[in-house]
């Protein structure tokens, strides 16, 4: 018996095909304009995973006229822009991940046009071989209770991507809420409630934590070896494999697919209900072409997503698992509760330094995008229109959240004392209103002195710590220039090298803003397994808010 998301996904897939049909019958309505091999490049808003698509885009190029122009969201944020109808302007398309989202969504539909499924891939858990075996897992079926009772156990850990943005970390979360709750059915907003013990368990195992799908491969075998250890990660069954086949494993990834079913990602390319006739013309030559047998067989060996297209089998590399599709919730609000539990009840909280540079170089409009960026973290503003300094497309995710515990570490020519602020799980608005006071009382004065700010971050952690371990752990620098006073690098390098494993692993965000060193603010991120985000070419605010991916 077919489920019922399986019932859906076969509908779409045959109304796209329908449409595209209509599209290319119907030539007096202007849906089809031109030659059939016009050139013509459509601008699609595309997940960040698929960049992997290029070669076959590029030849789709050659083969149809059409060029491909991505740019670049999570599939969370393409689906807030379609829903809101905002920051879409320059695009043809969309081509995010899942359209799940869109579908329970009142009015989003009403913003598409076509919609057309192109390959696939299941959200499940690759782990180290080793744990795997420990586990038993090589050799029997594994369910989500099994899995939750062994995080819960602390017998593995894994890192996830940010749900509010990556559609792989709520297909990740929506399987084990599902199947959990033990309904048997589409979770409802009641089973968030629940199936929140279990859940729990299991996402208080999460021991890294980074933005985006695109970034979460690199990032786990960056951290292989690491303390708290990072043994597997919620992804793709794509990514996972690619990540086997890529060389950068110390050991190879055991695939486990849940028994009790999974998400899985069906990667629709959709037309927007705007989009011009030429666009559209665009569009039906490009679909035609990527689903087309010999392109759909291309896209599996290059990619290891699956073909959309039934004539086209998986081939061997995918094992003969019969993977269960577990059914999407029929409203976003299930969606955006079970959200919002996960970073307020079921996940491990984050504990953060933000290491700010306040010398005499930041005085005037610097100083003032720095208290502006904190005004985003505190959620000012939100709900009633944009915060100054923000910048488009910083959604509620960005704001510091409840059990998150902030430290705020200003530093000129040296260190300032440090204050902590530790978020309750409840009514957090008067601590928000501290920390905006505390940004707003900041002033420009002296030197800076970069490592020796960092050397004090690094010990507040080692208190923070032996207080309370259970949290995932992170760095934020930002600074304007370059390092002048107190310590050097090769005083910094000694200093880290020193520390215990579980300090020594604890990235540092460096933000690089106006005149800050860029090449050292790099060598920092690549000692510490950190990366660095650039505030020179959008709003502090939003870099501010895109940093909150990865705590």
């Amino acid at each position: 018996m077919r489920s019922s998301r399986g019932s859906r996904a076969w509908w779409r897939a045959g109304l796209a095909a329908l449409l595209l049909v209509g599209v290319c019958a119907v030539r007096g309505d202007g849906a089809v304009e031109g030659p059939a091999g016009e050139p013509w490049t459509l601008r699609v808003l595309a997940g960040d995973e698929l960049a992997d698509l290029a070669p076959v885009l590029d030849r789709a190029a050659a083969a149809t006229g059409v060029t491909v122009r991505f740019g670049h969201a999570g599939s969370r944020e393409i689906a807030r822009r379609v829903v809101t109808g905002r920051d879409l302007d320059g695009y043809d398309a969309v081509w995010p991940a899942s359209d799940d989202y869109l579908t329970v969504s009142p009015g989003a539909m009403g913003r598409l046009g076509a919609r057309t499924q192109i390959t696939s891939s299941p959200v499940i858990l690759g782990l180290r071989t080793s744990v795997a075996r420990q586990l038993g897992w090589d050799t029997r079926p594994v369910s989500w209770s099994d899995i939750a009772a062994a995080g819960g156990a602390h017998r593995f850990g894994f890192a996830m991507s940010d749900p509010h943005d990556s559609h792989s970390a709520v297909s990740a979360l929506l399987g084990a809420a599902t199947a959990l709750a033990g309904e048997g059915a589409a979770l409802r907003r009641d089973d968030v409630v629940r199936a929140s013990r279990p859940v729990r368990d299991l996402f208080g195992a999460q021991t890294l934590r980074v933005a985006g799908s695109g970034e979460l491969s690199d990032a786990f075998a960056r951290h292989q070896g690491q303390v708290p250890a990072v043994d597997g990660l919620f992804d793709y069954e794509s990514e996972l494999l690619a990540l086997n086949a890529s060389g950068a494993l110390r050991e190879p990834l055991t695939l486990v697919y849940p028994t009790d079913g999974v998400v899985t990602a069906h990667y629709p390319l959709s037309l927007l209900a705007s989009a011009s006739p030429g666009a559209r013309n665009a569009y039906v030559r490009l679909v035609r072409y990527l689903r087309s047998p010999a392109v759909q067989r291309e896209i599996m060996a290059e990619t290891r997503r699956r073909p959309a297209v039934p004539a086209v089998r998986p081939d061997a590399g995918f094992g003969d698992r019969r993977i269960f599709e577990l059914p999407f919730p029929s409203t976003a609000a299930v969606i955006d509760d079970l959200v919002d539990a996960y970073e307020g009840t079921l996940r491990r909280p984050a504990r953060t330094v933000y290491v700010l540079d306040t010398s005499g170089s930041m005085a005037g409009p610097r100083l003032a995008d720095l208290q502006a960026a904190l005004n985003v973290l505190t959620g000012a503003g939100q709900g009633v229109g944009p915060v100054p300094g923000s910048g488009p497309g910083v959604g509620p995710g960005a704001r510091f959240r409840e059990r998150e515990q902030t430290t705020l570490l200003p530093f000129g020519a040296q260190p300032s004392p440090a204050t902590t602020f530790d978020l309750p799980p409840e009514n957090p608005g008067p601590v928000l209103d501290r920390i905006r006071a505390f940004g707003a009382g900041l002033a420009a004065a002296g030197g800076t002195a970069i490592y020796d700010a960092l050397v004090e971050a690094y010990r507040v952690l080692a208190g923070q710590a032996a207080a309370d371990p259970d949290r995932i752990t992170s760095i934020v620098l930002l600074t304007d220039g370059e390092n002048n006073t107190g310590r050097d690098r090769a005083a910094f390098v000694a200093f880290h090298g020193g520390l215990p494993a579980g300090l020594r692993s604890v990235p540092v965000f460096p933000v690089l803003f106006a005149d800050s060193d860029a090449a050292r603010m790099r060598d920092l991120a690549a000692l510490t397994g950190g990366r660095t985000f650039d505030a020179r070419t959008e709003p502090l605010g939003a870099v501010f808010a895109a940093i909150r991916g990865h705590q």
